[in-house]
């Protein structure tokens, strides 16, 4: 018989491209296993197979060709195809999958057969994990599950892709787990214009793109650094910058973004950079031409410039190995995920000043805020469109759905809150390109928690419970029926429920006339030594109700009872007709009721799903509602956890102004100054009275010179720090501050060298320089750290010099430290340059750092001091003594060259601004307002016992107040905190008494100087997660003992059942005690 030729796919251009590109792929693999199968892999078709081979068959009708027809479409991601309990992968996609997943060929490594490697059903989630994790994209092709013709292959599908930062989501509407999204990956492009770099970021899940033009080389970056991007293109117009210190050469040279770049893979493109860099997207994810994506670009304005890489690894924001992590210090530790992503992108790109100025005025608002505040769901943007698009959001992210919407409209209807809320609206249009007025945003919300709430079973309707008969297994209805019921309102399925509950109702009638008769017969005459057996058992494994007996057949039929019923057992079988074993048994009746209760569930969880399906569908049409929600709350928590943090490190908010427009102005106020009053390094924690404050008063260049180990260095990064939080509108570690909105910090710290580039230390500190150099303004800070350290002393020195009058020149703000103390013998020209110092002292004859910013010029460096106490032999450090001594003459006396500060003025001491809040003075009782509401009984008891403890702690502070214990009579405020809400900010380091109520209706009381924490400490327990809290703010935690033993002695005596009733006879006695003490 003649063996049919091989179709041939003809290759074009851009065939050619993705083969090369899986070429690199496979040339990249390092395991034997994968090098082996590499060698098979030919380089003439999409999918890598030797049609030569075992397997590799390309013919019309195969699963090879039907494959290719997929790859044509998705010719970079991997492919993996369901084929029966498992998910398959050939030529270069199995060898992906052995080198990166784990897993082992199919067939081993013989060497007949093209590559094929697969994964269990049950384990693609982690295959997935590990594909996507390595940078990889992939297509999953499912079956359409049914019966099949003879000898014929089963139809697929596409049943969803997962790429790094965007999960697989095809089955999770009808799953009770939840899929983690990590940050999204866009795809990223590169090129240059007339402003300066230009960045492209497209995320294909979010169909939005962004572009940012103008930015500088170190920008650019920085940024490459910040974001993993799935796919990175680099446009040609870099090949042709004039610059000589950033030029691609033909082989690639030069230049930080070249350093950054040539570690990745990246590929070059042409054409208009935005429109084209859409058009690969289009192409790489198999999207249609006409697919839309949203510019989600919002003009930069007045906007500051984007951080440096060094800045930004300088103060932590970019964690670095050995600095201090700015961004640990401006949330509590239990703030994660979003918030923190929020915080760090907030500080890598400041905002205009109109942004920062609201930033500002809402934690201001949130500091002070003494309701209840909502715990601020959150949830990604991209996860909630990609799970709505997909129709897959199953009934736990509809919840969660809700509950952003409802915490939108808590905070709409709270006196309180929603004056932030409509304050929010700017910051979360900056973050994601989304204009949406308040008004309509709640109207919206509105309708959103209602059609969620008219659908989704948000409560355990009683009218959903499992079914359940006594002779039948509980477990199996579980599993049955658990995977639908309690997902939608029954109301909507009414039909499918009712079925179900008919076709349950059949099957156990039917087990109870077929199967117990056999079962009664066994129990009667069963004996402990071989005698018969028999129950009713649940097959898991098959989902069937079967008898499960051993020798109950008699052996003389006489017509007792159970014998008509042992005649019709028949052994059970499974889904494919074969024989389950030799203790299993079944009848036609209760394989036909079984059959139909199976029809019934599959039924059932049809229609959920389809309702399910059609409530994401109707939410489509909300998503930009929906992606705003979200990022309204994420930043809501972000900011409201940082001003918690905040507020317990007893950091404050700056007066953060605007720059003149003309320089030459005078300005009453000081606008075109910065002054920072008792500045902190931010990684010290001013609460517990650790740190050195020092006052900086700054209107031009400090030229700072000071020892090693003086300070200068944790100086300049907490001017940068607090410079860099001013303008963002966040606190900073000081006690009062005026801050100038920056249009760019830039810190330069110590410069490494870089072999890859072939860059010595000194090159790179200069390339760093000339871009801070040529980006400075009048409006600009600017730090450096001990610059020109890194050649000869005489001619860095005169570099130095020319950089300060430069800086001078230009007139910004700014700090150059320096150990260069030739340089006060240079002929500079500079008009307002300030000469400070870190400041020493002599203490029992040694000279030591005080650590204090102070005016003059100090040329002691302290180096041998500081050599010693590192561990330097002493013998080193006395002929170090003896040849400084040899060049600067025998008549120079170390101390004298110490206490050579010239004092320029004497420092002033300034008191810190005074914050003492009077928000906790403020008075309200709002228990009128309840008076026409219909309460539940739990609302009932929170009211008597809010009304009760207001009463007590009123009257007792009267007494105090007329005992001339208290300085100012308080008036008693009871808030209280529902289940999903958390004490305000104003909580944070103020005296509170409060009152937990349990779900079993006790009381627990207790006093703290932590609410938020004791708060979740109770709810970390078992069963205790939801309970409601009040809480009563007093002064002083004496006051709060005082109340917390007058209500633990008095509240059982007004009929309140406590769980903490011996504490008050406890805490009596321990006063007592201490008395007498």
């Amino acid at each position: 018989m003649r063996r049919l030729k091989e179709p041939k796919h003809v290759l074009n251009e851009e065939d050619h491209l993705h083969i090369m590109w899986w070429k690199e792929r496979m040339q990249m693999c390092k395991k034997p296993s994968t090098v082996q199968l590499v060698k098979r892999l030919i380089y003439s078709n999409l999918l890598g197979l030797d049609v030569s081979l075992k397997n590799g068959s390309l013919k019309e009708g195969t699963l090879n060709m039907e494959l290719l027809q997929f790859k044509l479409k998705f010719p970079r991601e991997v492919l993996l195809c369901r084929v029966g309990d498992f998910y398959e992968a050939v030529g270069f996609d199995a060898c992906i999958l052995v080198e990166h997943a784990g897993l082992n060929p199919f067939g081993g490594l013989r060497s007949d057969s093209i590559p094929r490697a697969g994964c269990p059903v049950m384990n693609l989630r982690q295959t997935l994990d590990d594909l996507t994790r390595n940078g990889f994209s992939v297509c999953i092709i499912e079956e359409i599950q049914g019966p099949t013709q003879a000898r014929s292959r089963k139809s697929r599908f596409i049943s969803g892709h997962a790429h790094p930062g965007s999960p697989y989501v095809y089955g999770l509407a009808g799953v009770d787990h939840d899929v983690d999204f990590p940050e999204p990956m866009p795809v990223v492009g590169v090129s240059r214009s007339a402003k300066g770099y230009c960045l492209i970021s497209i995320l294909e899940s979010m169909k939005t793109y962004s572009v940012e033009d103008g930015l500088t080389e170190e920008a650019i970056v920085t940024k490459l650094r910040t974001c993993r991007c799935h796919y990175l293109f680099l446009h040609t117009s870099l090949r042709h910058n004039a610059s000589g210190t950033s030029r691609w050469g033909e082989f690639g040279e030069g230049g930080l973004l070249w350093g950054e770049c040539s570690g990745k893979h990246f590929e070059w493109f042409v054409g208009i950079p935005v429109s084209e860099l859409l058009c690969k997207v289009k192409e790489l994810y198999g999207l249609d031409q006409e697919a839309v994506f949203r510019n989600v670009t919002v003009s930069s304005g007045e906007r500051p410039r984007p951080l440096y890489l060094g800045t930004a690894t300088q103060i932590g924001a970019i964690p670095t190995e050995g600095i201090p992590s700015l961004l640990k210090v401006l949330l509590p530790s239990n703030c994660v995920g979003l918030p923190v992503l929020y915080i760090r992108d907030l500080l890598l790109n400041p905002p205009p000043y109109a942004i920062a100025s609201a930033i500002q005025a809402i934690c201001k608002l949130m500091s002070s805020v003494t309701c209840s505040i909502p715990e601020f769901t959150c949830m990604s943007a991209p996860k909630l469109v990609k799970l709505l698009e997909s129709k897959e959001a199953n009934h736990i992210e509809f919840c969660r759905i809700k509950n952003i919407v409802d915490e939108i409209l808590q905070m709409s209807g709270s006196s309180e809150l929603s004056s932030i809320l409509q304050m929010l609206l700017d910051p979360t249009w900056l973050a994601t390109g989304l204009k949406i007025e308040c008004d309509n945003l709640v109207k919206e919300c509105e309708w959103i928690s209602q059609r969620i709430g008219e659908t989704i079973s948000l409560d355990g309707d009683e009218d959903q419970e499992i079914s359940s008969f006594s002779n039948i297994q509980e477990e199996f209805f579980v599993d049955m029926e658990s995977t639908w019921k309690g997902r939608v309102k029954r109301m909507h399925a009414e039909k499918a429920f009712s079925e179900v509950e008919r076709a349950a109702e059949a099957l156990s009638e039917a087990v109870t006339e077929d199967f117990l008769p056999v079962v009664s017969r066994v129990k009667a005459i069963m004996s402990p030594l071989g005698g018969p057996k028999g129950e009713i058992s649940y097959a898991r494994e098959h989902e069937a109700v079967w008898f499960k007996g051993k020798r109950f057949a008699p052996s003389v039929w006489s017509g007792s009872p159970g014998e008509e019923q042992i005649k019709q057992l028949r052994s059970a079988t499974d889904s494919k007709g074969r024989k389950v074993g030799e203790e299993w048994f079944t009848t036609s009746k209760v394989e036909n009721a079984l059959n139909r209760y199976h029809e019934a569930c599959d039924g059932a969880k049809a229609k959920v799903l389809d309702l399910l399906r059609g409530l994401s569908a109707e939410l489509q049409s909300q998503i930009n509602i929906l992606v705003f929600s979200s990022m309204l709350l994420v930043i809501a928590k972000a900011l409201f956890s940082h001003v918690s943090e905040g507020r317990r490190r007893k950091w404050v908010f700056p007066n953060l102004v605007e720059f003149l427009k003309s320089p030459e102005k005078e300005s009453s106020e000081g606008i075109n100054k910065m002054v920072i009053i008792g500045l902190s390094p931010y990684w010290f924690d001013i609460a517990q009275g650790n740190a050195i404050l020092n006052t900086v008063e700054m209107q031009s260049l400090f030229l700072l010179t000071g020892p090693n180990g003086g300070g200068k260095s944790s100086i300049l990064r907490s001017v940068c720090a607090a410079a860099l939080l001013g303008i963002c509108g966040l606190m900073i570690p000081a006690e009062s501050a005026v801050i100038p909105h920056f249009d760019s910090i830039m810190l330069h710290m110590k410069s490494y060298d870089s072999p890859a580039d072939g860059k010595s230390s000194f090159q790179i500190e200069m390339s760093e320089l000339r871009s801070i150099i040529t980006g400075a303004t009048p409006r600009s800070l600017v730090l450096m750290d001990e610059i020109c350290r890194g050649t000869e002393m005489a001619k860095g020195t005169c570099i130095a010099g020319s950089i300060i009058e430069t800086l001078d020149h230009i007139g910004c703000l700014g700090i150059i430290s320096t150990h260069l103390h030739d340089i006060f013998n240079l002929p500079l020209t500079t008009k307002s340059t300030v000469y400070k110092a870190m400041g020493t002292e002599i203490v029992d004859g040694c000279t030591r750092p005080t650590w204090k910013l102070v005016d003059g010029v100090c040329r002691e460096s302290l180096a041998f001091e500081t050599a010693q106490r590192e561990g330097i032999p002493e013998a080193i450090i006395r002929r170090a003594e003896e040849l400084y001594f040899s060049i600067n003459g025998s008549g120079t006396c170390l101390q004298r060259v110490v206490a050579k500060i010239e004092h320029l003025s004497p420092g002033s001491d300034v008191n810190g601004l005074d914050e003492t809040s009077d928000s906790l003075r403020r008075i309200s009782n709002d228990f009128s307002s309840f008076g026409m509401e219909i309460l539940s009984p739990r609302e009932i008891l929170l009211k008597e016992v809010e009304s009760i403890i207001t009463i007590i702690c009123q009257k007792k502070l009267i007494e105090l107040y007329k005992q001339k214990n208290l300085s100012e009579l308080a008036e008693v405020s009871c808030v209280a905190v529902g289940a999903r809400e958390q004490p305000p900010p104003s909580t944070i380091g103020a005296s509170s008494i409060y009152v937990m109520c349990r779900p079993d209706k006790k009381l627990y009381i207790g006093q703290t100087d932590d609410l938020v924490g004791r708060v979740r400490a109770h709810r970390s327990k078992e069963g205790m997660e939801n309970v409601t809290f009040l809480y009563v703010l007093v002064p002083g935690k004496s006051v709060a003992s005082q109340l917390e033993t007058l209500l633990i002695n008095q509240l059982p005596n007004r009929g309140f059942w406590l769980v903490n009733k011996a504490d008050g006879c406890e805490l009596d006695y321990l006063r007592e005690l201490w008395v007498l003490v």
